[in-house]
């Protein structure tokens, strides 16, 4: 069975530095500032993401060598990420996350909200000192399209008219645009043609939807203790996913349960029962299987090395995280 220490073998040396970086990154004057933002950094998480960016940092850079260039981004996407969180766990209103009390939660909502704000600001600072005018385009339009998924989602709770292309291109925005945008920008660091910033970019915005799809197939199938925050939340919150969007086509009752906005206290655990006795989780596996190959397609032949291939390895974990 594929584990993630396993996979990072490699590349081990450099999140144990990235771990320590991120901790002098989030410095901040003021106290509970700073606590807020350590707390977030406390647990770790499984840091796949700057994983898959020193990989390619590897396979593209002309000595095969991570520059620190390359351990910035890393770093710079982690916060990005952790930033979105933040902000993501207030209008969810979530409890937990990362097996932690969220921040909001210990500290207050405006505490959250400004912690979430101070990292995004720390991230913009790190990237600006950068002194790369195309990597600060590409990946201060993520922080654009957080905001833009966030109020599309807002916008489609509760709604049973969401076609799977809608719940596709809203992931996007949630989710795909940070792995595309730092797979590409780790590309341009190495000096790269557009050509292969581009593949880059393909192969990490099918990553991420597969990605996303799976912890929407997660959300429903998992525990609480597992996933490291509440099952069910998005449920709950009226964020309709692909294994609901697919159980819809095959059970009415599913409308009735939305349209009353799962009110009475069993809803919920009801409508997880229902879509499990659908296809709608394995329609859900099957479309995230569809973005990880076409994901491995675009690196397979291309890009041939080792790294490459750990690269295929994570996308495979990825879609094995149900075990």
């Amino acid at each position: 069975m594929l584990s993630s220490k396993n996979l990072f073998l490699s590349i081990n040396k450099d999140i144990s530095e990235l771990n320590i970086n991120l901790q002098k990154m989030i410095g901040a004057k003021h106290p509970i500032l700073y606590a807020a933002a350590k707390h977030l950094f406390k647990t770790g998480g499984k840091r796949i993401r700057p994983s898959i960016i020193l990989l390619i940092a590897k396979i593209t850079a002309k000595d095969k060598k991570i520059k620190p260039e390359h351990q910035r981004l890393a770093e710079i996407t982690e916060i990005i990420h952790t930033a979105s969180l933040v902000h993501d766990d207030v209008i969810d209103d979530c409890d937990t996350r990362r097996g932690l009390e969220a921040v909001h939660n210990i500290f207050t909502t405006k505490i959250a909200v400004l912690a979430g704000d101070f990292l995004f600001a720390q991230s913009s600072w790190y990237l600006a000192n950068l002194n790369n005018l195309e990597v600060v385009k590409t990946i201060s339009k993520v922080i654009t399209d957080f905001a833009e998924g966030e109020v599309r989602q807002g916008l489609t709770n509760f709604d049973i008219t969401i076609s799977i292309e809608d719940y596709i291109e809203k992931s996007f925005y949630k989710t795909a645009t940070l792995i595309a945008c730092s797979c590409k920008a780790t590309a341009m660091l190495s000096n790269c043609n557009k050509n292969i910033q581009n593949d880059f970019y393909i192969y990490g915005k099918h990553l991420g939807l597969a990605f996303q799809i799976i912890d929407d197939i997660l959300d429903i199938t998992s525990q609480t203790d597992k996933l490291g925050k509440p099952a069910g939340s998005d449920l709950k919150n009226g964020n309709l996913t692909a294994p609901l969007i697919f159980a819809l086509e095959e059970n009415p009752q599913l409308y009735k349960l939305i349209n009353q906005e799962f009110l009475y206290e069993n809803d919920i655990n009801r409508t997880i029962n229902i879509i499990k006795k659908t296809k709608g989780i394995q329609k859900a596996k099957d479309l995230a299987e569809e973005h990880i190959q076409l994901a491995i397609q675009v690196i397979k032949n291309k890009f041939k090395c080792n790294n490459t291939d750990t690269l295929i390895l994570i996308s495979n974990y990825i879609l094995h995280r149900f075990n």
